[in-house]
Order: structure tokens, then sequence, then C-alpha cells
């Protein structure tokens, strides 16, 4: 039989204890990537022409970098929701799109990716801030 001193054998749970941490960790979230994936091949699209007015300005302004109209345009968007394909942060930056009629920013956001703010690689319009977004296609 091995005896182990108490300060090797707390050294060895810990060590233990971490690695279950870290597998529980990546067992938790491996739904949230499955889901991720599954989101993203279901998204509608919406054609330019078929978005609100106030979004086709929204999309205009992005593609010629502004001017913005509120001070969180262009800040990233976390896409903790997991609806858009998963990229690392600050791949995604978020847009205002102005609700006719609200005193306060709305709902209506347009959410694009990339590594060049004025040439993303996608646009998403959502209407109801962030629960369901359609890509913005030509």
């Amino acid at each position: 039989m091995l005896l182990i001193g108490q300060p090797r054998l707390e050294q060895v749970l810990r060590k233990l204890g971490l690695a279950f941490s870290a597998t529980v960790i990546l067992v938790a979230h491996a739904p949230f990537a499955a889901q991720a994936k599954e989101s993203t091949q279901e998204l509608s699209v919406v054609s330019r022409a078929q978005l609100p007015p106030e979004a086709q300005v929204t999309e205009k302004l992005v593609l010629a970098g502004g001017p913005f109209p509120h001070a969180k345009d262009g800040t990233t968007f976390g896409n903790r929701e997991r609806l858009l394909p998963a990229y690392p942060r600050g791949f995604y930056r978020e847009y205002t799109v102005p609700t006719p009629g609200s005193g306060h920013r709305g709902a209506q956001r347009i959410v694009c990716g990339g590594k060049i703010a004025t040439q993303p690689d996608a646009c998403f319009y959502t209407a109801d801030h962030y629960a369901s977004f359609k890509r913005i296609v030509q």
C-alpha cells in the first residue's frame, strides 16, 4: 500500500480538481457550440431593398465609415446570444438603426463582422434587439 503525505495528497487532489473542472467546463459548453453552428445555418436572409429605410441608411453609413449618430455605434458586439457564426471577440461590431418615434436607441441594429469595418465579411439585421437575425444580402 502506497501512503501519500498530506501536502502531497492535497497537491494531487488539487490537480485532479483542476482537471475535473476543465472537463466539466468543456462538456458544459459543447451544446452551445453545436447550437451556434445549427443556428447560423438557419439564419434567414433579407435583401438590402427589403430592409426598412432607416436600416438602409445605417448600412450605407457602415460602409462609408460614418459618421454615426450614437456613441455606441461601431463598438464590439459580443454575440453572447450565439445566434451568429462563432468568431473571436472583436470580430463583430454593432450599429444602431433609428426607430421612428422612439426617444431612445430602439431595438433595431445592424451587426457586421470582419477585419475591416468598412469592408465587412457579412452584415446582419435584427429588429428585436438580438433575439433574431437576418443576413443582409444584395
